[in-house]
């Protein structure tokens, strides 16, 4: 897989075109060890050594990230007004990265970052049912009678109808009247488990996303954290859409 030279560094963030192009004049990057003429020269960067400034550059075709969104952060790759997830990478970072999905603003939890289209469309794709689970704090009790209710789906909005969902009720605070529960969905439409709730007559309070498919979040991250998902997880994402 040959890319340009000014592509590779840019995708790095490590300068704009414009100054690579005068990396280049000044001879600061050498591919194998050779001074690069071209920033417009094809290399494949994974089988060759590039270095700039001296320093090699350590490339991938594809990074994971898990990232512990916390609340107030937009997911999207970028916003004029307001901070989104991907300020919350440290720098240089690469540009192509996008968060995988969406989660409200006010919902924290386990969130998705990569590069990878091809994948980031089959964990999506409604034709996979890939399963997200989420933590919620609802007010009031929640009857164990709702369990078959989420579970046959049933019209949570004026023109939708949910899939069947899993409900577990983990416990209840009778001094706060609230109620701890799990949800499991494979959709993602818009606001979709606060109105499911209060289409039942309650109201959600808090709402985390703890799994996504085989993955899990890391509980040793905290809100704003980050980190690169292990190998052993890269290939649970993938067996899994392969599979569903």
């Amino acid at each position: 897989m040959k890319l340009r030279i000014d592509k590779i560094c840019s995708d790095y963030n490590l300068a704009s075109r414009k100054e690579i192009r005068d990396y280049v004049k000044k001879g600061r990057i050498r591919v194998d060890g050779e001074v690069l003429k071209s920033s417009s020269d094809k290399v494949d960067p994974l089988t060759s050594v590039i270095t700039v400034d001296g320093v090699k550059l350590e490339y991938e075709e594809y990074s994971y990230f898990m990232l512990n969104k916390p609340d107030g952060v937009l997911s999207t790759a970028f916003d004029k007004k307001q901070r989104t997830v991907l300020n919350l990478l440290s720098k240089p970072h690469r540009s192509d990265l996008f968060p995988v999905g969406r989660l409200d603003k006010d919902t924290t939890g386990l969130l998705l970052i990569s590069n990878d289209g091809p994948l980031s469309h089959e964990l999506l794709s409604p034709k996979k049912h890939v399963d997200k689970v989420y933590e919620a704090r609802v007010k009031g009790r929640i009857r164990p009678e709702l369990k078959e209710v989420f579970a046959r789906g049933f019209q949570y909005d004026e023109d939708l109808v949910s899939d069947s969902a899993t409900l577990e009720i983990l416990s209840y605070d009778e001094i706060q009247d609230q109620t701890l529960i799990h949800v499991t969905i494979h959709e993602g439409k818009f606001h979709q488990i606060k109105k499911m709730f209060l289409a039942v007559g309650s109201e959600v309070l808090s709402l985390k996303r703890v799994s996504f498919g085989p993955l899990k979040l890391d509980e040793s991250l905290k809100e704003g954290e980050y980190r690169c998902l292990t190998q052993e997880e890269i290939n649970l994402l993938k067996e899994g859409h392969e599979n569903a």
